[in-house]
């Protein structure tokens, strides 16, 4: 898989796209699908350099490749999204799927601006009880008293075989994932569980990319901790590419910061590190020495281009921009 990976990626740098599917099922003609090349652009973050674009508390990040355009996460509210997408010219009508990471509101507080140009789009969310996203549990997931009379029973005493419950977005696509899966070839999506003060049973899905070049992956807030999503994603990748997004030190005392930093680096052997939302800039400054030139600066307008050798892209005027 990763060979194919590898030729994809030759085809697009030489301008020819491998095409997918059309809504009908028949394989889409090559030349109607943009080149894209393989890379991350932050739409949703505190911090970044000047630009056209505003800053907000939120993450949510456009990621390219093998021909697949996913958001990743929406940010803190619809009209900044809306707004930044503008900025860098990402066409949010034009995705192939979206996850979302978890249920706090700085990461699906724009989902109206994308369901506003994308209404039937493919959410992948973390299956929860009773979640946002919606849910469902066995009719037979409650204790029963048979000697109540029907109508002091839930059903009548006769419930259905399966309980669905709404979303917060009832005309959405969404699909829940409350396991490793693969959701396109080579692109996966981790879901684990945090066992921390404050985020305790919260679930978040990570998206992890099989390159060439090792894992990538993209994570939101990392309420399970960094250390174990990376631990997750060796199953799909013995190596680690890139650690991209928000890693959940932001109130972290000195010492956890140090201890997941050394882990990362030293344990994990992850080549690169792009930092952002909820990391804490503490931890900024402690992977920046820990990782020098392999510390690759992901404030929101920023493009990283992946690859054996990853880095921003050359800036270009933004629209809207002086």
């Amino acid at each position: 898989m990763r060979v194919l990976y590898g030729v994809a990626r030759g085809l697009a740098a030489v301008g020819i796209v491998l095409g997918g599917s059309s809504p009908t099922g028949t394989p889409a003609l090559a030349t109607t699908v943009k080149p894209s090349t393989p890379q991350i652009t932050v739409l949703y973050d505190a911090f970044g350099k000047p630009s056209a674009m505003e800053k907000d508390w939120g993450y949510a990040a456009l990621v390219e490749y093998g021909g697949k355009r996913i958001l990743f996460d929406t940010g803190n509210s619809p009209d900044i999204l809306a707004r930044n997408a503008k900025a860098k010219g990402a066409d949010l009508s034009k995705l192939d799927f979206v996850v979302m990471s978890h249920r706090h509101g700085d990461h699906m507080g724009g989902m109206a601006c994308l369901l506003s140009v994308n209404p039937k789009v493919r959410i992948y969310a973390p299956r929860e009880g009773f979640g946002v996203y919606g849910s469902d549990l066995p009719g037979s997931f409650y204790r029963r008293d048979e000697s109540l009379p029907p109508e002091r029973r839930y059903y009548d005493g006769t419930p259905p075989d399966v309980m669905r419950f709404g979303s917060a977005w009832p005309g959405a696509h969404f699909e829940l994932i409350d396991k490793l899966t693969e959701i396109a070839p080579g692109i996966h999506v981790v879901a684990l569980v945090s066992d921390k003060p404050g985020s305790l049973e919260l679930r978040e899905l990570s998206l992890v990319i099989d390159t060439p070049d090792g894992a990538v992956i993209v994570v939101g807030c990392s309420h399970p901790g960094i250390d174990k999503i990376v631990e997750a994603a060796l199953q799909i990748n013995p190596r680690v590419h890139v650690v991209a997004g928000g890693l959940h030190l932001v109130v972290s005392k000195d010492e956890e910061i140090e201890r997941i930093v050394t882990a990362l680096r030293d344990t994990y052997k992850v080549a690169y590190v792009a930092p952002g939302h909820c990391t804490g800039e503490p931890a900024f400054t402690a992977l920046k020495k820990a990782f020098g030139d392999r510390y690759l600066y992901a404030g929101v307008g920023t493009t990283i281009l992946l690859g054996a050798t990853p880095g921003p892209m050359a800036a270009a005027p933004q629209a809207g921009g002086s």
